[in-house]
């Protein structure tokens, strides 16, 4: 006799893993590194001031608009980095289509290609997720759902 308990308890204590990984205030984000659109490696540094997370196409378009009439190096500028889950992209798109045309961008688009990395960082599909860092610490946490909000957020970024 299969209990509907014992299936719940096992489903929580299967996604307690997930709920663990989820980055908070105060937590130093374990290091990745990801290749970007020119195939060049980027590896999360105690420099970087702002993580940008697009879980879909969605919350790519939204950083392309608010980013993507800047200078080159805008992003890097501000210490801030993107990073865009392609996992469910078919690999035949990304490859002859989506890469490529990221290659014209005006800024760095790290690749999460399987999805780990940005699995780390729950968040709204549809969304933007900004997490400010310290020196690798998780400092805050927000979500933009408007690219003009992203760009004056970005704005008022420091420059070093």
């Amino acid at each position: 006799m299969r209990s509907p308990v014992k299936y719940a308890i096992t489903l929580l204590l299967s996604l307690m893993p997930l709920l663990a990984s989820a980055a908070e205030v105060g937590e130093r984000l374990a290091p990745f590194t990801l290749l970007d659109q020119h195939d060049q490696a980027y590896s999360l540094n105690e420099q970087t001031r702002v993580l940008l997370v697009a879980r879909n196409m969605d919350g790519a378009k939204l950083v392309q608009a608010a980013v993507g009439e800047q200078p080159k190096g805008y992003l890097e500028a501000r210490d801030a980095v993107f990073v865009a889950d392609i996992q469910r992209m078919p690999a035949l798109i990304s490859k002859l289509f989506a890469i490529p045309a990221m290659r014209d961008y005006s800024y760095r688009v790290v690749l999460d290609r399987d999805g780990k990395v940005v699995a780390r960082y729950p968040g709204a599909e549809d969304k933007v997720l900004w997490i400010q860092l310290e020196q690798g610490v998780v400092a805050g946490q927000k979500e933009y759902a408007s690219a003009e909000a992203l760009a004056t957020a970005l704005k008022a970024l420091p420059q070093p």
